[in-house]
């Protein structure tokens, strides 16, 4: 197998991750799928060969209305991201929290809304980036970790839905979800990493927590 042809969804692609993303699946003959909110910051991913679309990761509302739009999907990867925190466990304000949990809203609604495209796919992959924090939370990070480790619970749910999914209709598991951990988002790792999940088989990918 090989990301060739397969079509990617990257929610919440305007950061440097989504443009790296995009050029190298692009370069690799895959179909780019890029969503954000905002048009303008949508330019570099269209230039980079995506097809962008407007579209909110974290609503539900707006992935199952993308997801009707597109039908067949191979990987779905919500990049949604940011990082609130310092001033210890006094300073982990609602205001940083509730700028931090579009991240995990995003894990949630590209997971629900494309369940079974990717499954269907043949070759799904959904891969969510988190970060080495929930292993190691820190007083100053404790908003941080903790949607981090939301995240990760989310997508080890999925792969167990996939799993049973497979299971029970007495057939090999097709579908694979997949946790990144960095301690710093480097784009150089998270790339090729993204690129051999479709090189790898998905019994051997699902439910995995692969360090950067």
């Amino acid at each position: 197998m090989s990301v060739t042809e397969r079509t990617i969804l990257l929610a919440g692609a305007t950061s440097a991750s989504g443009i790296a993303l995009t050029e190298a699946l692009v370069a690799r003959g895959a179909r780019v799928i890029a969503t954000g909110r905002s048009p303008e910051r949508l330019t570099p991913v269209s230039d980079a060969g995506a097809q962008a679309l407007v579209a909110d990761a974290a609503s539900f509302e707006d992935m199952t209305a993308l997801a009707e739009h597109l039908g067949a999907v191979d990987g779905v990867i919500p990049l949604v991201g940011g990082w609130r925190g310092g001033g210890g466990l006094a300073g982990q304000s609602d205001d940083d929290l509730d700028a931090l949990l579009p991240a995990f809203k995003a894990v949630r609604a590209t997971s629900r809304a494309f369940d079974t495209a990717l499954r269907a796919s043949g070759a799904g992959r959904f891969a969510i980036v988190s970060s080495t924090a929930v292993a190691r939370p820190l007083a100053g990070g404790a908003n941080y970790a903790s949607v981090k480790a939301a995240s990760e619970a989310w997508a080890r749910a999925v792969a167990q839905g996939y799993a049973k999914a497979a299971r029970d209709a007495g057939e090999p598991l097709e579908a694979a979800s997949v946790v990144f951990r960095a301690k710093g988002l480097d784009v150089a790792a998270l790339v090729p990493a993204v690129l051999s999940l479709w090189e790898t088989d998905a019994a051997e990918l699902n439910d995995r927590v692969i360090d950067l």
